[in-house]
């Protein structure tokens, strides 16, 4: 159904007419009874929305895709992409839809998109639809990465669909509505080039440009700029995903987003102790997408968007591997760099620190960690009360007292500032008990503890009294934990 003439929000298309070749104009299905679970009225207002008229009927069908607001296009995104290491050449949104755009209160581009819109002819074998439970975590850990300054896509609703989806069990349905710089993915290059069609590939890249990296079209060779940014931008995000201790869990190149921002959250979690080899995902028996090996995946992707972009890298195929190749030479020492910076701000230290002091100082400290299975965000978070004074609380922690403290002489040698250490370690991630124990109460009716762990993380570097049970590891009887992707 389309919006009244009089509705304020108006969208465009921009997706949807100028790469039409990757959109299949669709609509969502029409919900039973929607019913309007969480909206983020901050991030609302951010987009110029009213969030009274969201919170209306009327408003709540827009924010699922049952009323359709001028100017908008709703389609399904086309693209590749490789899972798990295999190659798809068609995947796309199977139970997603992109509404359009909308440009926000500072004057930027923002997609508007759903999941759990319902099937799309992407969905193969899947129902298209979504449950609470996976929404709200979207929802969650989404708001917390934006809280931390770690680029994400954004949440900006869930809404209960009042239809009951099967699952293990019948679980009650919603719709996620999420906001980014865009949906762009590495599998939408790796599709148009499967498809050999060379002025596709260069329009996509021109769109991408123009969205996220205008400066690489004044360039000499404007293509390999706009690869050089995007390995930067990616390069700089896993660091952060490192820095914090969090795990995406299912970093398939189809959930490589070319803006450089966190997306799909679905089996990702945030690690109590420190563990480099920690894997939440239930799919992911095989741990390729392991904690430690975020950063080498990343290349990877990486790597396979080197592939898609050659034939705009030069006419001469060796030529445009050796271009190729020279960029992604760069992503190492720029994670790397972007990884000691944040290191260096956990530790406390001045960035003209030596690098060939803090980073072996650093992955000594992170080898003990891991031989005790020391809470890792505790510890970051701890460590400041010890920048000037005593390490006995610290060191307590450790499997080994004696070999922290002598770290810690060295560290203290450095002469590290705990204020700084207080801006750059969180005292509140999501918690994956908090985080259970929130979706189990949503899923049954009860969005009290929901509501109450989002206000906690939207202030994560701030300790505050009173909120000590979300700063604390899980209990030990919470056990191993296991994630799913909710599809």
């Amino acid at each position: 159904m389309r919006a009244a003439a009089e509705t304020t929000l108006s969208f465009e298309g921009r997706f949807a007419r100028d790469l039409e070749e990757l959109a299949v104009p669709w609509q969502a299905e029409e919900a039973p009874d929607p019913q309007l679970l969480v909206l983020n009225e901050p991030l609302a207002a951010e987009l110029g929305l009213d969030p009274a008229e969201l919170r209306t009927p009327e408003g709540t069908r827009l924010l699922i895709g049952n009323l359709v607001p001028d100017g908008a296009t709703p389609v399904a995104q086309a693209y590749a992409g490789h899972q798990f290491g295999g190659y798809s050449p068609i995947l796309g949104d199977g139970r997603a839809l992109l509404l359009g755009e909308i440009t926000d209160a500072r004057g930027r581009l923002r997609d508007v998109h759903l999941k759990g819109s319902g099937r799309t002819p992407f969905a193969r074998a899947g129902d298209g639809l979504a449950v609470v439970g996976p929404m709200l975590r979207e929802y969650l850990v989404s708001e917390s990465m934006h809280a931390m300054g770690i680029p994400t896509t954004r949440s900006l609703a869930v809404v209960g669909t009042g239809r009951a989806v099967q699952r293990e069990t019948m679980l009650p349905g919603a719709v996620l509505t999420r906001v980014a710089g865009s949906h762009l993915r590495v599998g939408s290059f790796q599709f148009a080039r499967v498809n050999g069609d060379t002025e596709l590939l260069r329009r996509l890249a021109d769109h991408a440009i123009g969205r996220h990296y205008p400066a690489a079209a004044k360039a000499a060779h404007p293509y390999v700029a706009f690869f050089d940014a995007v390995i930067a931008a990616q390069a700089s995000l896993v660091a952060h995903w490192m820095l914090v201790g969090f795990v995406h869990g299912v970093m398939n190149t189809d959930n490589m987003a070319i803006s450089g921002e966190t997306i799909d959250y679905g089996p990702c979690a945030f690690m109590d102790a420190f563990n480099p080899a920690a894997v939440y995902s239930s799919i992911d028996q095989g741990g390729r997408y392991a904690y430690a090996n975020q950063p080498l995946i990343a290349e990877w992707n990486l790597t396979r968007l080197a592939e898609a972009l050659l034939p705009l890298l030069h006419e001469d195929q060796e030529q445009a591997v050796a271009m190729a190749v020279e960029s992604l030479g760069a992503f190492r020492g720029e994670y790397s760099a972007a990884w000691l910076a944040g290191m260096k701000a956990k530790l406390g230290l001045e960035a003209a620190a030596q690098d060939d002091v803090v980073a072996p100082l650093a992955n000594e400290l992170l080898a003990m960690l891991a031989e005790g299975e020391v809470d890792y965000t505790s510890f970051f978070r701890s460590l400041s009360s010890a920048a000037g004074g005593t390490t006995e609380a610290v060191s307590d922690l450790f499997v080994d007292p004696a070999a922290f403290e002598a770290w810690a002489e060295r560290w203290q040698a450095l002469a590290p500032d705990a204020e700084p250490m207080n801006r750059a370690n969180p005292v509140y991630i999501p918690r994956n008990h908090l985080v259970e124990e929130a979706l189990a109460a949503a899923t049954a009716g009860d969005l009290g503890p929901f509501n109450r762990l989002v206000n906690v993380l939207a202030d994560p570097y701030t300790e505050r009294p009173g909120l000590e049970r979300y700063a604390g590891p899980a209990p030990e009887d919470f056990g191993s934990y296991r994630t799913f992707c909710g599809t």
